[in-house]
């Protein structure tokens, strides 16, 4: 399933004024293509990835999904902390899409069974979320929206909060599931190695409002893993885009805010700091 953004703006309204996160925003996603949007912090890239989910809506703008009509699961989300049910079982954690909707307990538990094999962790399925390692979580959380069987899968930052050496294992097994799956993946990160290992496109954004500055396609062979990121393509797309990036990250972070704002008076001034549209 494509996913076509037209005109995508978004504006809060806070104390300190009328808040533009988004400032038109143009991108189309294509079918199983597994996308990245990278950019400074407060760019607006959460706040982008909400609006595709449905959980915020936009000021202007629309977000069309181009393919076969569904009326259920048309998108899961897999956030940045695995948000997971504490007092639920893995296996219990898994199905919530599936049971939701009322499916038949014996084809949840089949499709429950077949993603945490996918993911290894079948050997956990009795297991509270206490007992895993955020590695684990995160694997979990994974399964959990491939039972959703949506056409789309939003991550946003999934692996941020994860150490180094974890971080470089799930996303090799985030490439061994996609290919299996294939599945339209859109990956917000802040991580530019991450972004060229796992993406086949990835949106540059400005730093705020955030607008799409560019489109990097990915010029490095599939399948990849570790041993991919000394391949000199690779190397080369990752100083691609730290160019684009480099001067809005340099700006962002001289502005200390992601925009200047007009207040009802039509007064401009400086607004503080927010981090929760990223």
């Amino acid at each position: 399933m494509r996913v076509v953004i037209h005109g995508l703006t978004k504006e809060f309204m806070t104390g300190q004024g009328k808040i533009r996160a988004l400032a038109g925003v143009n991108l189309e996603v294509r079918e199983r293509e597994f996308f990245g949007v990278i950019g400074p912090t407060g760019c607006g890239k959460t706040t982008l990835l909400h609006i595709i989910a449905g959980l915020e809506k936009p000021t202007k703008g629309t977000v069309e999904f181009v393919g076969e009509k569904r009326t259920e699961a048309m998108v899961s989300m897999v956030f940045q902390d695995a948000a997971l049910m504490p007092w639920r079982t893995v296996e219990r954690n898994v199905p919530l899409g599936p049971e939701f909707r009322k499916q038949p307990v014996p084809v949840y538990k089949r499709v429950t069974q077949f993603f945490l094999e996918m993911v290894r962790l079948l050997d956990f399925s009795g297991a509270h979320p206490a007992e895993l390692s955020g590695g684990m979580k995160q694997k979990v959380a994974i399964a959990r929206a491939l039972a959703n069987d949506p056409e789309v899968i939003l991550m946003d930052e999934p692996f941020a909060n994860l150490d180094a050496q974890t971080r470089l294992l799930l996303r090799e097994e985030l490439l061994r599931i996609w290919e299996k799956e294939r599945k339209t993946v859109i990956l917000v990160t802040h991580n530019i190695e991450e972004a060229v290992m796992l993406c086949d496109r990835i949106a540059v954004m400005s730093a705020a409002p955030g607008v799409v500055k560019s489109v990097i396609s990915v010029d490095v062979r599939r399948p990849r893993s570790f041993k991919s990121m000394s391949d000199p393509d690779f190397i080369r797309c990752l100083e691609k885009i730290w160019d684009l990036l480099r001067f809005e990250v340099d700006k962002a972070m001289k502005e200390n805010h992601p925009s200047r704002v007009e207040n009802p008076e039509g007064q401009q001034r400086r607004k503080p700091y927010f981090d929760w549209w990223d």
